[in-house]
């Protein structure tokens, strides 16, 4: 995850919800008070986000200590500790719904991620995620994605094509789009066509296309579909997959699975911030 980029998000959601100052806890404990504390699973998953914890107090105060039980990846169970902190009270209670909000969300996302990597059941397929994220929260989503055992597709709009059947529409076909965006793409970024016929493919095939996405087909179409490719282009299989379906692709030849439900709507991981009595020192 990129932390300069990361902390400059934090630095948004902080200006959000803390405004000129957090009233209850700034008139109650002012800045002298220390207290203890710690980030509690109340349910089971796999943990991410532990980083956003020091990110986040890191805007307060640079007087507090972090003892992280849990890494990110790690499984985590109901009732287990993920971290102990220790700091001034107003540190730990202002930052904590900003981190918790991002705790829950990427742990829900990478606890997801297992359970479609776990229900597949096939290591020659990766399974990646989409550009449907949350606007301001990609970066999250995206390194979640990764502590559940999978991968990121394309990080946005800029880093890959992707040839959709608007584009292909709006440009006459399928080798018209290809060959306009190759003639001004440097060799590095790759062209990904999306197909919905047999005559799609194979027309993808000719015009050159690197990556071949076969969207809502079913595995079995998916078996056919995959002999009109040629070994050196990598295949995807797309649409509507999810928890329940995604079983039935194991061993149906594609290089990659994408699967937009492991970020849009995904149930965060259910996480508290508990205080043990604030003491001064």
């Amino acid at each position: 995850m990129n932390k300069l980029l990361a902390r400059e998000y934090i630095a948004g959601f902080l200006k959000e919800d803390v405004g000129t100052g957090d009233l209850s806890t700034d008139i109650i404990f002012g800045n002298e008070l220390r207290g203890e504390g710690y980030f509690l699973a109340k349910d089971n998953g796999i943990v991410c986000g532990t980083e956003i914890i020091d990110m986040t107090y890191s805007f307060f105060s640079d007087d507090y200590n972090i003892n992280l039980l849990k890494k990110d990846g790690d499984t985590v169970k109901k009732g287990e500790k993920i971290a102990e902190v220790e700091g001034k009270v107003s540190t730990l209670l202002t930052a904590e719904r900003v981190i918790l909000n991002l705790m829950q969300l990427m742990s829900g996302i990478a606890t997801m991620g297992n359970k479609l990597v776990t229900a597949l059941d096939d290591p020659t397929i990766k399974i990646v995620d989409t550009r449907k994220t949350y606007p301001g929260l990609r970066i999250f989503e995206k390194y979640a994605v990764t502590k559940g055992g999978c991968y990121n597709h394309r990080y946005a709009l800029y880093d890959g094509v992707m040839l959709k059947d608007n584009h292909i529409a709006f440009a006459g076909g399928i080798t018209k789009a290809v060959e306009k965006v190759k003639s001004q793409l440097g060799h590095m970024i790759k062209v990904e066509v999306e197909t919905e016929t047999r005559e799609q493919v194979i027309e993808a095939v000719n015009a050159g296309a690197d990556v071949i996405m076969f969207d809502n087909r079913t595995p079995g179409e998916i078996k056919e579909l995959q002999k009109l490719v040629p070994s050196h282009i990598i295949t995807e299989a797309s649409g509507g997959i999810n928890l329940d379906t995604i079983g039935s692709f194991k061993g149906c030849g594609v290089n990659i699975i994408s699967v937009g439900s492991l970020t849009n709507g995904v149930k965060p991981l259910d996480i508290s911030f508990l205080s043990r009595e604030a003491v001064k020192k």
